[in-house]
């Protein structure tokens, strides 16, 4: 009889199923035309009723197969019975096929932090920016983002009616990355992602100075990951705090997945203990190569605004 998978690998394959699951109520949400619609701190920081629903699916179904994980969700939510429409306990078959790398084989539950943004790009979903939207489920062990799952809900939405909507990507340090194909910016080429709706002078002199061939302005963290992963941008450039764990621990984990890197703008890294501050206070640099030319290109003055972790 084979062994029982990791509880890594168990704990990913509810997190694929799960986010699946999320992408539908995202749609679903959209289609009904009733967003629900909340200003937390303001006009760029909303909340939507696919907000809600995704975050209480994803955290009460994990919590259920996996009851002494810590969550971690982007929402403050009231505690209360869930519906069970918005419990998944299906397992992606696929990851439970796969081995764990050694070095997590023997983790146990308690030892990991799950990241959750039920919807990263709220602002851009409420607007109809919809392939900017994200569902973002981290796993952190140590501090360190290991895994990640990002789901599109409207991966292929301008291809029209017959086009299958949303797809998910995952990955996981030693073991790589899936759902998607890998590919690099080409050579030469410095194109710069950035926010959308939140720059500021920092953002702006911190884009210039790396002296791009081109800069794109999009939201979603986990979008902008994926930009870089599929070759669409080669750095992902924010400098200005914002960003939250729960926004760069599934996309750090799929980019080191594929060999890139994600720091502050002092090139120091993040930490996804379940005891840190939320805030990635001193901005996110994000690359899949040549990470070193982009830390040594941020201005003087910008890090002296920034405060080191």
């Amino acid at each position: 009889m084979a062994s029982r998978p990791a509880v890594l690998m168990r704990l990913m394959a509810s997190a694929y199923a799960v986010a699946e699951k999320a992408g539908t109520i995202v749609r679903k949400v959209l289609q009904s035309g009733e967003l629900g619609i909340v200003e937390k701190s303001g006009a760029n920081d909303l909340q939507t009723l696919a907000d809600r629903l995704v975050q209480k699916s994803i955290c009460a179904s994990l919590s259920k197969s996996f009851p002494k994980v810590t969550i971690i969700g982007e929402e403050e939510l009231p505690a209360e019975a869930v519906e069970e429409d918005l419990i998944e306990n299906g397992q992606s078959s696929l990851i439970l096929q796969k081995s764990c790398p050694d070095q997590y084989a023997s983790l146990k539950e308690e030892e990991l932090v799950v990241w959750v943004d039920p919807l990263d790009g709220t602002k851009e979903y409420t607007e109809g920016l919809l392939d900017h939207v994200t569902v973002l489920i981290g796993i952190a062990y140590g501090g360190k983002a290991i895994a990640g799952v990002i789901n599109q809900p409207f991966y292929n939405y301008q291809m029209g009616t017959g086009a299958s909507l949303g797809r998910t990507l995952w990955g996981v340090l030693g073991l790589g990355a899936f759902g998607f194909q890998l590919q690099e910016v080409p050579d030469g080429k410095r194109i710069i992602t950035t926010t959308r709706s939140h720059s500021n002078k920092l953002v702006i002199d911190t884009v210039q100075a790396m002296e791009p061939h081109d800069v794109i302005r999009v939201g979603g963290a986990g979008n902008k990951i994926i930009q870089l992963v599929e070759g669409k941008a080669s750095a992902y450039v924010f400098a200005s705090p914002g960003c939250k764990k729960w926004d760069t621990c599934a996309p750090e984990a799929i980019l080191q997945a594929v060999g890139g890197k994600l720091t502050d703008m002092h090139g120091n890294a993040y930490t996804y203990d379940a005891n840190v501050k939320h805030m990635n206070s001193a901005g996110v640099l994000a690359t899949l190569r040549n990470h070193e030319y982009y830390l040594s290109r941020v201005p003087q003055a910008v890090l002296q605004a920034l405060p080191s972790n």
